[in-house]
């Protein structure tokens, strides 16, 4: 009787092995100076000595601005996931001035760019439970499905459809609305909050997805924005990681996701870098997409949602060409400046290259903690 259990069990390490295997063939060994561990703490430790960020400008910050957010969410992943409890403790001491003598500087959640703030505050309460965390996080996320006051008519309509007032069909809203509302999904365990975000993934993936998968920066901007691209495929991974089997949405998303990179993968550079504008190869390659791209990558590889013999090489190609853009103090090259939309695809190749902004900050973290996850 016992020996179809000890068939089964082999089987099951056999596959489980291969799996492993696999992976480790992609993201393991790295050469010196390029492992998550290495990168991920010079990185954090240089994001933990950096003053609060203003878009690169020389006076001081009036708030936390959405890039400063999503790199304090991978500085703070990827202490957990590397196991540091220094680091962590590190950015909660970032995080209690905007609570107390600071607290200006904390934004409103009147806007996608701003409510994405309380995915901070959620994310350390999950790693700290910190009741005081909790309540704030919950503010912003359940802000962003509330009427606000002097509402627009528009506004209520979006609600009715059980969407965001913040609806806006702007390619970088389904990773600040997403992540928000994932982290609330995460910290209570509350369903409504990650449904809606999927709900809300589906229309924008309805409305401006285009056949190859890529995203226009805007529908009267026909141009395929490198970072714009990237937010969208971070945002439908950042959801996909949390979304649960029995979700209506989630092969639709995941439908989404693939295509996108599949078309993401085709347009990969020899140098393992993606450019400023995807599909032209005169570009200059970028860094902060090449993040964003490599996190959905690494992240497919290692849950299965995409094929780890087409994608893991990509990957692996991915993260090793980007660290090389990271300088002695941690800083990340060649970021492109914030950029506005224009029908103009001169306006997009003469973007400035910037050194330390947080837009490359960012996702260099999110890579190395979904390495190491």
């Amino acid at each position: 009787m016992k020996r179809p259990v000890l068939i089964y069990s082999i089987l099951f390490l056999t596959v489980l092995w291969s799996d492993l295997s696999a992976q480790n063939a992609f993201f393991k060994q790295w050469p010196k100076g390029s492992s998550p561990k290495e990168v991920g703490r010079k990185v954090t430790g240089h994001f933990i000595k950096t003053p609060y960020a203003n878009f690169n400008r020389s006076k001081p910050a009036d708030e936390i601005i959405y890039s400063e957010v999503c790199t304090w969410y991978g500085a703070l992943q990827f202490s957990k996931e590397s196991k540091a409890k220094k680091l962590v403790k590190e950015l909660e001491d970032r995080f209690i001035p905007l609570m107390g003598e600071k607290k200006k500087l904390m934004p409103r959640p009147d806007h996608v760019d701003h409510t994405v703030f309380g995915s901070i505050p959620l994310e350390l309460y999950i790693q700290t439970g910190g009741e005081k965390y909790l309540e704030l996080g919950k503010y912003f996320a359940d802000k962003q499905w509330e009427l606000p006051a002097n509402a627009r008519p528009e506004y209520q309509r979006l609600l009715d459809k059980g969407l965001s007032w913040q609806t806006r069909l702007w390619i970088d809203d389904m990773f600040m609305i997403s992540l928000v509302q994932v982290q609330a999904y995460r910290a209570t365990g509350d369903r409504k909050y990650i449904d809606r975000a999927a709900k809300e993934m589906v229309v924008y993936l309805d409305s401006i997805q285009k056949p190859n998968g890529l995203f226009y920066h805007a529908p009267d901007v026909p141009f395929f924005w490198g970072r714009g691209n990237g937010w969208m495929a971070a945002g439908m991974t950042e959801l996909l990681r949390s979304l649960r089997e029995d979700n209506a949405d989630r092969e639709r998303i995941l439908q989404g996701y693939r295509t996108m990179m599949e078309s993401l993968r085709n347009f990969q550079g020899e140098d393992g870098m993606w450019r400023q504008l995807v599909d032209d190869p005169s570009a200059w390659p970028e860094t902060s997409c090449t993040g964003m791209f490599s996190y959905a990558f690494i992240s497919g590889v290692k849950k299965g949602w995409l094929d780890e013999k087409t994608f893991g090489p990509a990957a692996r190609k991915g993260w090793l060409a980007l660290v090389k853009y990271i300088d002695e103090n941690g800083d990340v090259r060649d970021v492109c400046e914030g950029t506005n939309k224009k029908n103009d695809r001169q306006y997009y190749l003469d973007r400035k290259r910037i050194t330390g902004d947080m837009h490359g900050q960012a996702p260099v973290l999110w890579c190395a903690f979904a390495l190491l996850n």
